[in-house]
């Protein structure tokens, strides 16, 4: 099984701007405007791919994305000079900028 993942984007910045500009004479007034624009684009690509042997007689599964790590809380509530009571306690996930593939095979 190979697959790859692909991200692609344009990077692009334009400039414009104006001069203007009179000339007064005795006779004939000119008045000329001039318009200046510049543009420029870059397109960009960037991607890795994921290779892995699938074992006979199986299926292999494969996603790509953030998975984040996984955490248990508990909050507990101070009951005299040594003790305590658990008022909640639970499992969460948190988010993470990493990312990565997560590969696994089935039988069917």
């Amino acid at each position: 099984m190979s697959v790859s993942v692909t991200k692609s984007g344009t990077i692009s910045a334009e400039i414009s701007g104006s001069i203007e500009w009179s000339s007064n004479a005795i006779i004939a007034k000119a008045k000329a405007q001039v318009s200046v624009k510049v543009g420029g684009s870059v397109s960009i690509s960037t991607g890795h791919q994921y290779t892995h042997n699938v074992k006979s007689n199986k299926y292999g599964h494969l996603q790509y994305g953030s998975w984040g790590y996984k955490v248990t809380w508990a909050k507990y509530q101070r009951i005299g000079a040594c003790g305590s009571k658990e008022l909640g306690s639970g499992k969460a996930t948190l988010p993470t900028s990493e990312t990565g593939w997560k590969y696994w095979e089935t039988s069917s």
